[in-house]
């Protein structure tokens, strides 16, 4: 079961592909923080790298920070290993640190089960926004609901985001 609405910010240490360890704190957004689970395999997170890199970048100087985590089990999926997770940030030119979640403790402690599947923390670290990035993985200029730009506004103008909660779309975290 995903973290509940209003809850604080799971506490966690995790090694990130840029050769830094990362905890909630060191990532903590003036604003706002985005925690995406995400991957290197998944058909739904690949179309989504451009527009997350592009959010960074949007958000960035209104106190917005972003970080993805990968959790899948890289026995049974290789392509998001943590030495793939390396060459696809670099490759990439990620914006955001891209943590490595090997032993899934994040992930349970997220309630997280999809890749991508975003969690939005306010200034204070409770949890405003869980779900999905907009409602059309393969093509931004046909999306109709941008949820997480629409739940990025919101907290920014001091409201909360509506909806708050989105089903997440996406493959499922690949467990051990």
């Amino acid at each position: 079961m995903a973290l509940a609405l209003g809850s604080p910010a799971p506490r966690f240490s995790l090694p990130a592909t840029n050769g830094g360890t990362y905890t909630f704190d060191d990532l903590k957004g003036e604003a706002a923080t985005v925690i995406i689970f995400w991957c290197n395999h998944c058909p739904f997170v690949i179309p989504n790298q451009d527009r997350v890199i592009a959010m960074q970048d949007d958000y960035a100087e209104r106190g917005v920070s972003f970080a993805a985590i990968c959790a899948n089990n890289a026995l049974t999926h290789p392509a998001d290993s943590f030495d793939n997770m390396k060459r696809r940030a670099l490759e990439k030119g990620y914006n955001f640190p891209y943590l490595h979640d090997e032993s899934q403790d994040m992930a349970r402690a997220f309630g997280a089960e999809r890749t991508p599947e975003v969690f939005v923390f306010d200034a204070d670290g409770l949890l405003r926004y869980h779900g999905r990035i907009d409602d059309n993985h393969e093509d931004v200029r046909q999306a109709r609901s941008h949820d997480l730009r629409n739940a990025l506004e919101a907290l920014l103008a001091g409201n909360p985001p509506d909806p708050s909660e989105t089903g997440a779309m996406g493959c499922t975290i690949k467990w051990k």
